[in-house]
């Protein structure tokens, strides 16, 4: 497993570091810094935003589907729950759902905010519709 899975899996950025850290002193090797983008095989957050405010145009719906993602998986397009399998920025579960809007669902920022956008529409009837339901729940 890569250093960079690690850091990943572990919530707390403080813990992660003491932990690679640690592993790291505990085996000898040496720490290096990685460029900010080799974490993510992806969209950066920015990017992805961007895609969504392109295919969100209204700003209510834009947000209320901004607030589901930074919950979800802090728009990472790799996110990955390590218990339930749930995968992407819209935590979709199973991730292989989202192969309904392309083969390129894994690493496709733009595939997977078109597949969860059409998932909030269709259970929800808008992303609008699925924070309020993310906010009774705490799952949407």
């Amino acid at each position: 497993m890569s250093v960079t899975r690690i850091v990943r899996r572990i919530a707390s950025p403080k813990k992660a570091l003491t932990a690679v850290a640690l592993a790291a002193a505990t085996t000898g090797m040496a720490l290096t810094a990685a460029p900010a983008q080799a974490a993510t095989t992806g969209a950066s957050a920015t990017e992805a935003k961007a895609i969504a405010h392109k295919l969100i145009p209204d700003t209510a719906q834009y947000n209320a589907f901004s607030k589901i993602v930074e919950h979800e998986s802090g728009w990472d397009v790799d996110a990955m729950n390590p218990s339930s399998g749930a995968y992407g920025l819209v935590q979709a579960l199973p991730g292989s759902k989202m192969a309904s809007a392309g083969s390129d669902w894994k690493t496709n920022a733009e595939t997977q905010i078109e597949w969860g956008l059409d998932y909030m529409n269709d259970r929800y009837g808008s992303p609008t519709g699925a924070w309020s339901f993310w906010q009774a729940n705490g799952w949407y």
